[in-house]
């Protein structure tokens, strides 16, 4: 989430049913007079960015859905999201066309949906564009009857035929004959489309199924990812590649469950390789960062930086993204894709153009910077992936070399070169400055700012820096304030940044997903452990109650992803495959044993089986599907352990026990401090917290499980050996 790709989309258009021939369609002059349509009066930025498109443009809603059923028109449904560039690329070609808008208001309702605003939309609607054709993908292109049910759809459409592909302007042409010639047999089609997607997306639990075998599940998944595993850049599968943090969590968590296995060392080593080839190659800013020697730890505090520096709301929030297109200098009439983080060599001569003292005779720093990133004077672009020609001659910026090779290469110390990579970096950083920034997505959602502030709380106690646990601590309590209702004890998904720099809402509020619950519960969890306060547990176990009214499924078990009250969703879907984010579902399962653990309520143990219980099938069959999930059926079966430690949080015995918790990875641990206090929460929720004491005044740990605790522990060095999972 916090990296940008250069590829937002897949370049694939394809239609389901619908093929013919098109003319071009031709973008309005600059000089003729905007147009504004009801998006104008939005709150989303990409919604916004369409605002002035000569298309008559509605937002989802109860208007659009009455003038379509009025007037006996289909719906064209087009969902995307701000930062993404193939769905700039569509609204250029297409959305701004005079032509073609008036083609698409003629013979459709038309409207724009911001998928990071209404996920529930954009699941429900991919659901049949992936099951259609095979793929998907941003912008998605959707055609509907007026009751909503769809019966063609495709991704990024051109404006013009090709010879493989079929133009925006033909499909809508051909699309508007067949409602016209053809009406009963599309909406029979769409009535046999909609149920059989009911019978293919619906989950349920199948019989007696019970929670799936741990170590078998585990197995397969790893089999199955090491068999996808790409040995020489990381990561897995053919590119185009996109950040998998499950896959990752997962393999650290089979790495610490096989610690003494070939299989457990080769997990290790295919999650680290990875992240170093990421932090290595161009998705990682080379050039706005610091550098140093504890690589991970930097990498960590390299992301935290721009998140603050480059994506916080001063009330305490995170945006959603910033763009991948913009334009290459001031004067720039058009936006290119990576102008701001990409460099021709030439710019890179001109900007170091210092002789380096001692390296090989006239070494420039340009010399030392162009070899060490893979700079190349034609560019390093392969100009298959860039069909549009926006990269010709641009280098990105990857680490192609260890630094003692590069060092080596001009007779440098490695610690000289350091030095000198980072004057590089700060001319460079200097000069990048004075080039137009991305377009900024202020959009702040609940589930993100739930990601973020697990990041910063857990990179809080890891590396021991409190002023990150400090900015976990403000998300949360601006989330408390801005995307909480108290009166209804229910999350909100989304809020903007307004006029100056205030936090403003829709007109009416869209309601929390079950995305939004499980991350900002789990952040609750993470929050709680890296500061010890109280009041985010309690606020964590108030929204896992209305999680389980608002989302549980009694009848097949596990959560939908929507609320049932919203009749213009066709379908009420379950998630089952993890992507960039996991399914709500996976999170889940381990946000329910950990609320049993702080809690004592042991129905919720019981609700996280049901939920494996579930997907079982899936689980055994293709467990690669779901590997949060998979982790989560390990820490089942295992049994949370409840890391207690009795003593005062501020002294420094007490520390130097949390210090030594938050340094063991072990996925199956809670942590808690039982401070004394028997009024507190904790002492509430946890009767038995009370039998527990410090030993001869020492801070003192116990492992607990099911509430059932070891004997007392004085030593940090003796409470290490007793973490392992």
């Amino acid at each position: 989430m916090l990296a940008v790709p250069l590829r937002c989309a897949r370049r694939r258009a394809f239609l389901t049913g619908i093929a013919a021939m098109a003319t071009v369609g031709t973008p309005d002059p600059p000089s003729v007079p905007r147009h504004t349509n009801r998006l104008i009066n939005e709150r989303s930025p990409y919604l916004l960015q369409h605002a002035h498109n000569p298309v008559d443009w509605y937002p989802w809603g109860q208007e659009a859905f009455d003038k379509a059923k009025t007037e006996n028109k289909l719906i064209f449904l087009s969902v995307g999201y701000s930062t993404c560039h193939w769905c700039h690329v569509m609204e250029e070609e297409s959305f701004k066309s005079k032509e073609i808008g008036d083609i698409m208001n003629e013979h459709f309702v038309c409207i724009k949906v911001d998928r990071e605003e209404r996920p529930d939309v954009d699941k429900v609607y991919m659901t049949f564009v992936q099951a259609t054709s095979g793929g998907g993908g941003w912008p998605m292109s959707v055609w509907l009857t007026p009751d909503l049910k769809p019966f063609a759809g495709g991704t990024y459409f051109p404006p013009e035929d090709g010879v493989h592909r079929v133009g925006f302007r033909t499909v809508l042409l051909r699309i508007a004959e067949q409602w016209k010639e053809n009406k009963d047999a599309l909406l029979e089609s769409s009535q046999r489309i909609l149920e059989a997607l009911r019978h293919t997306s619906e989950i349920h639990v199948q019989g007696q199924e019970s929670p799936p075998p741990a170590e078998e599940v585990m197995d397969t998944c790893f089999q199955q990812l090491s068999r996808s595993y790409d040995e020489d850049y990381g990561g897995f599968s053919k590119s185009p590649k996109f950040p998998t943090p499950v896959n990752l969590n997962f393999l650290f968590t089979y790495w610490a469950l096989h610690q003494t296995t070939p299989e457990g060392a080769r997990a290790l080593q295919m999650a680290l390789h990875t992240l170093k080839m990421m932090a290595h190659g161009g998705i990682h800013d080379h050039i706005g960062q610091i550098s140093g020697d504890e690589f991970f730890a930097d990498v960590v505090r390299d992301i935290l930086l721009y998140v603050s520096r480059d994506l916080s709301d001063q009330a305490g929030g995170f945006y959603s993204a910033e763009d991948a297109d913009s334009y290459p200098t001031t004067t720039s009439r058009e936006k290119r894709e990576g102008a701001f983080c990409v460099w021709t060599a030439k710019e890179l001569r001109a900007l170091l153009p210092d002789p380096v003292e001692g390296a090989t005779e006239g070494t420039t720093l340009g010399d030392v910077f162009m070899h060490h990133y893979g700079v190349e004077e034609a560019g390093n672009v392969d100009p298959m992936k860039d069909p549009h020609q926006e990269l010709k001659g641009k280098n990105v910026l990857i680490a192609r070399c260890p630094l003692e090779l590069t060092a080596a290469q001009f007779r440098l110390e490695p610690g000289r070169l350091s030095a000198l990579l980072q004057e590089c970096q700060q001319r460079l950083s200097s000069a990048r400055a004075q080039r137009p920034r991305p377009h900024l997505d202020t959009k702040m959602l609940a589930a993100w700012n739930g990601l973020m502030i697990s990041g910063f709380a857990q990179a809080g106690a890891t590396l021991a820096e409190p002023g990150y646990v400090s900015r976990a601590a403000q998300a949360a309590a601006f989330l408390r304030t801005h995307l909480f209702d108290p009166d209804s004890g229910r999350l909100l998904r989304s809020c903007y940044q307004g006029k100056h720099n205030s936090v403003e809402q829709n007109a009416v509020p869209i309601q929390g997903f079950l995305e939004d619950y499980v991350f900002v519960i789990q952040a609750l969890f993470d929050l709680y452990e890296a500061s010890l306060e109280q009041g985010w547990l309690e606020w964590a176990l108030h929204l896992q109650h209305m999680q389980d009214k608002l989302f549980w499924d009694p009848k097949g078990f596990a959560y939908f992803s929507t609320e049932g009250s919203d009749p213009s969703l066709l379908l009420r879907l379950k998630d089952d495959q993890d992507g960039a984010e996991p399914t709500p579902n996976s999170v889940a399962v381990t946000n329910l044993l950990r609320a049993a653990c702080y809690s004592g309520h042991m129905d919720w143990v019981e609700k996280a089986g049901k939920i494996l219980s579930a997907f079982s099938e899936r689980l055994q069959k293709i467990p690669i599907t779901l590997p949060e999930m998979v982790r989560a059926t390990a820490v089942f079966h295992r049994t949370l352990k409840q890391v207690v430690i009795c003593g005062d949080p501020q002294g420094e015995d007490t520390r130097e026990m949390l210090h030594c918790v938050r340094s063991v990875f072990s996925p199956n641990k809670v942590l808690m401090v039982a401070d004394g206090d028997s009024a507190g929460f904790l002492y509430h929720q946890l009767p038995f917290l009370a039998s527990l004491e410090r030993k001869d005044g020492k801070a003192t740990a116990y492992i607990c499980s099911n509430f059932t605790c070891s004997l007392p522990v004085t030593s940090a060095q003796e409470l290490r050996g007793m973490l392992s999972p």
